[in-house]
């Protein structure tokens, strides 16, 4: 996954978008957005979908590693995070919910609570805003994670630490956080 952002990234450097003063933030957290939207919905349905559900061949489970299972998505996705994350790339991003199975991934900062509350309200919008953190402005951008298969609604739906169980395909289930310093 670094190398397609980084790919990305250097597309929108020799493209010439702001020459003088660099990609518009937003621009930017666009482009990351649409490289971890598109490995994450590719791995979602041409893997978990078609391997567990379809052809019943592997299961996807949370303790995937103890029952030689696959990742769940949303595990594939924040295993990407946290090796961006390691590398210092210049940003993170992270999968949150306001309905979060796992504690971890609910909101932190006010204004993703914000964010996310927005991207619920307004489907198919996303929410952008910038905050400061420790000394550090931050730009935010939250993206709306949409269920875009049976796997992700069953999965929430019958998990038995799952705050809501009332999902349907095409719902925001939380948000894409993407997060660089200005």
């Amino acid at each position: 996954m670094r190398s397609l952002i980084s790919i990305v990234i250097s597309a929108a450097l020799l493209s010439g978008c702001g020459e003088k003063s660099g990609i518009a933030p937003e621009r930017m957290a666009n482009a990351i957005f649409a490289v971890i939207e598109a490995d994450r919905a590719s791995y979602t349905n041409y893997v978990v979908n078609r391997l567990a559900n379809e052809e019943k061949v592997i299961k996807a489970e949370e303790h995937w590693k103890d029952s030689k299972a696959l990742p769940l998505p949303a595990q594939m996705m924040r295993m990407g995070a946290e090796r961006v994350a390691e590398q210092e790339s210049g940003f993170n991003y992270a999968l949150l919910s306001q309905w979060a199975i796992n504690k971890q991934n609910k909101p932190r900062t006010e204004l993703e609570q914000q964010g996310l509350e927005f991207i619920n309200e307004n489907p198919g919008e996303n929410f952008y805003g910038t905050e400061t953190l420790g000394d550090t402005e931050y730009f935010t951008a939250i993206y709306p994670d949409v269920a875009v298969s049976p796997a992700c609604v069953s999965c929430h739906n019958e998990h038995v630490d799952s705050p809501r169980t009332d999902f349907e395909i095409g719902d925001t289930m939380g948000g894409v956080v993407i997060r660089f310093p200005l």
